[in-house]
């Protein structure tokens, strides 16, 4: 069992690695907490939610929208929901944005928690407080940051989840590495194959060590203002990628980050031995790291990003492998370094 603590402003919230049943009776969830969960969820997990209140949420990232709100809204209120009324977000990173953001408005705010069941989810979307839906296209255009009671995460969750999103999880997984952790990025590149394996002996430790670098950094930035930028890394261009070609959230973030650490080697930090390790790395692990759309149509998407300030953005490169750097520039003179690396 591995246990760490984000220390919200509001609330602080512990994050438990360990057995769902041990875990569930040692945080004190109640037992007319009300689950959202999805229609797939619903049905590979029909008997851990049978004698559960649920609200369904129809699968997929296309349903994350105010549209699925309002259901949920009124779907509370048919339960007879309360201000001392738990809701708990159970199953990906979707479910876990959506339930997040019901209960931090529902009634001005109620308690909630997470079990996450997507790798994705449980080493980066569940944690940190960041809840919200999208807006037509532009991805999670409409939320707020609160922290949940508890994210409960047992690796027995990942035994369902399809192989190509544990693949789309690890990239959120090797991102952290890249900025946080050296030997961890090396330790993974040298052993990538046993950590591909959902049931292997690696699993647990790599969860405990992947949630503590996302705590560390929540807990030294909770509201974005500083160094939890740094956990954009990839995303500037990913999502930018993920909106025009319908990938999968860390299928786009895997070619961001090769952008990006192409960039980084333009800006003087990384070595080209670097940039291509990191691209080995990436393929290694099922992930792509090329990407066939328009320049302009990329930059254009990127001109609507929520995360830039006028004709300005936040970019974030690699001083090297482990380490990140938050780099203010103005959005033209990235196109310029972004095409000069695509012809190079």
């Amino acid at each position: 069992m591995c246990t760490h603590t984000v220390k919200g402003k509001i609330r602080n919230s512990i994050i438990s690695i360990g057995d769902h049943t041990e875990l569930a009776d040692k945080l004190a969830i109640p037992g007319d907490a009300i689950y959202i969960t999805d229609d797939n969820l619903a049905e590979i997990y029909s008997e851990f939610l049978a004698d559960k209140k649920t609200i369904m949420v129809e699968n997929g990232e296309k349903n994350k929208n105010l549209t699925t709100m309002d259901m949920i809204y009124d779907k509370l209120i048919e339960m007879g929901a309360d201000r001392r009324s738990f809701i708990i977000g159970f199953g990906g990173g979707v479910v876990t944005d959506i339930a997040g953001f019901a209960a931090s408005t529902y009634m001005r705010g109620i308690k909630f928690g997470f079990i996450p069941t997507s790798l994705l989810a449980m080493v980066d979307a569940s944690i940190g407080g960041k809840n919200g839906v999208n807006h037509r296209m532009y991805k999670n255009m409409i939320g707020n940051i609160n922290q949940p009671e508890f994210v409960l995460i047992d690796s027995y969750f990942l035994n369902t989840l399809p192989d190509d999103e544990y693949i789309n999880g690890m990239a959120e997984a090797i991102k952290h590495l890249l900025i946080a952790d050296k030997k961890g990025f090396e330790h993974y590149a040298e052993n990538t194959g046993s950590f591909l394996d959902k049931k292997g002996k690696e699993i647990s430790s790599f969860l405990c060590s992947q949630t503590k670098i996302k705590v560390d950094i929540v807990n030294r930035d909770e509201r974005e203002s500083g160094e939890r930028k740094k956990l954009n890394f990839g995303h500037t261009f990913g999502h930018a990628i993920e909106k025009l070609s319908g990938m999968k959230h860390g299928f786009a973030v895997s070619t961001g980050m090769v952008i990006a650490a192409k960039i980084s080697h333009k800006l003087g930090f990384l070595s080209s031995k670097d940039v291509e390790t990191i691209k080995t790395t990436l393929v290694k692990t099922g992930l792509p790291v090329n990407f066939e759309l328009p320049t302009n149509k990329i930059m254009e998407t990127m001109y609507k990003d929520k995360k830039k300030h006028g004709d300005n953005i936040d970019f974030i490169a690699l001083e090297q492998i482990g380490k990140a750097k938050i780099i203010p520039m103005k959005i033209e003179e990235l196109k310029e370094l972004f095409v000069e690396i695509l012809i190079n």
